[in-house]
């Protein structure tokens, strides 16, 4: 009888082995069970999508940094309220369809200046995708940083997920990110005044000349040939 009992058990325990074996082998297939349904496996990354163009992004000169004054001081560093700059770019890409997705992004850091205080401040930032001469895509974006401690930089990290442009025949797209306050003021002329009034003095008026009188003498061009 103890042996018989000993020979259930051993039985038993095959079973249990068993059924977690196959249930780790339908796992290790990439597979899980949710709520007793089999789930797909995830989309595989291919090595042309690694290897496919993806464009290189570009911080042009003088859109690294952007300025913001209090009302009234403009260029006095005395009214800085804060100053932004722009120290890394990057990019990823996708395709799909014959269009190139491209999601860019910029870092940097925020900086009180003299008038500095918490809020939020808004900063110009513009995406754009050229080829050559013809721009595809240009966005501009007022993003938005709120500021909680003015003693101290305050990092960002801006992100444009929606850049959407043809995929290109050849590597010749050039992506550009930065700053973008606009054309300058053109400064506002005073209102002109109005020219004085000037009294015109009548011109007087000149007699008719009298009619002309007939030449005396007979010039050569005046005789008919």
């Amino acid at each position: 009888m103890v042996f018989r009992s000993f020979d259930g058990r051993v039985a038993a325990s095959l079973m249990v082995t068993g059924f977690v074996l196959s249930l780790a082998g339908c796992q290790s297939a990439g597979k899980a069970m949710d709520n007793g349904a089999l789930q797909p496996d995830p989309p595989k990354v291919k090595a042309s999508d690694l290897r496919a163009y993806c464009p290189k992004v570009t911080l042009r000169e003088g859109t690294a940094y952007f300025n913001s004054y209090a009302k009234g001081g403009q260029d006095d560093p005395s009214k800085l309220a804060y100053q932004a700059a722009i120290s890394d770019v990057t990019r990823d890409c996708s395709r799909s369809d014959g269009t190139l997705t491209m999601n860019v992004a910029a870092a940097g850091k925020v900086v009180p200046g003299p008038m500095g205080s918490a809020g939020t401040v808004t900063m110009p930032i513009r995406v754009v995708v050229a080829q050559g001469s013809q721009v595809l895509y240009s966005q501009l974006h007022q993003y938005k940083l709120p500021i909680t401690d003015t003693s101290a930089a305050t990092q960002f990290a801006f992100s444009d997920p929606n850049v959407s442009v043809p995929v290109p025949a050849a590597d010749t797209y050039q992506v550009f990110v930065g700053f973008d306050e606009g054309p300058p003021k053109a400064a506002t002329p005073a209102a002109a005044r109005p020219a004085p009034k000037v009294a015109r003095k009548k011109k007087p008026v000149t007699p008719a000349a009298a009619p002309a009188q007939p030449p005396t003498q007979t010039s050569i061009s005046d005789i008919p040939r």
